[in-house]
């Protein structure tokens, strides 16, 4: 026979592990400053990208490929090899636009919606969490290995543009981007990172 005493007791150790399990959870939760934190240290970094556009309306993907490079805190580059060549650069508060021999410079906080998606790659790349919960909602799931952030406008002018944005990395390593605009087109990119002394081997 079991004693109600015994019964207490059992039910009690089974509350406080519960307790403590639920207490717990958070502290080994990978969360937005851990992945920024990790982020932050890669200082700069060059990549290679395939991307995919979805319009509405038209058959099958438009493609594109070409590289990325940045420079902390906020220098970005992305040059298009393929179909045309063309680079957009962004230092600062400033983005360059350069195609067929001919550049087109603007301010970023002219046009708030670029400015937006700007500060999506670059904060990220930078590990600038400030920046990104100025303009975005965010959520990180996964682990420092193989981790997911995805990101809703919080800007009513972006999110008229924008519908989400999902980023996804391994370590310090940013390995992919999505994003989802409204009306129902769609952009997959898929980035490779150049490794230490493999500069000069970006073009197929």
């Amino acid at each position: 026979m079991i004693s109600g005493s015994k019964i207490r007791f059992d039910w009690l150790c089974r509350s406080l592990l519960l307790a403590l399990a639920c207490c717990a959870a958070p502290a080994w939760a990978f969360d937005l400053p851990d992945l920024m934190g990790l982020l932050s240290k890669q200082k700069s970094g060059e990549a290679r990208f395939t991307e995919q556009r979805f319009v509405h309306g038209l058959e099958g993907p438009l493609d594109s490929r070409g590289t990325l490079s940045f420079n902390a805190p906020d220098k970005l580059v992305r040059r298009t090899l393929s179909p045309r060549e063309e680079t957009m650069a962004v230092e600062g508060n400033t983005l360059t636009l350069s195609r067929g021999g001919r550049n087109r410079t603007l301010t970023l906080d002219s046009m708030p919606e670029l400015l937006g998606l700007v500060e999506a790659m670059r904060g990220t790349l930078s590990g600038d969490g400030t920046t990104l919960q100025r303009y975005f909602r965010s959520t990180v799931s996964g682990s420092a290995a193989n981790w997911t952030l995805d990101l809703l406008p919080a800007d009513s002018r972006l999110a008229a543009q924008v519908r989400s944005i999902r980023i996804s990395g391994r370590a310090s390593e940013v390995v992919g981007l999505e994003m989802e605009f409204v009306g129902g087109d769609r952009s997959v990119m898929s980035i490779t990172p150049e490794r230490p002394g493999a500069a000069g081997r970006t073009t197929p």
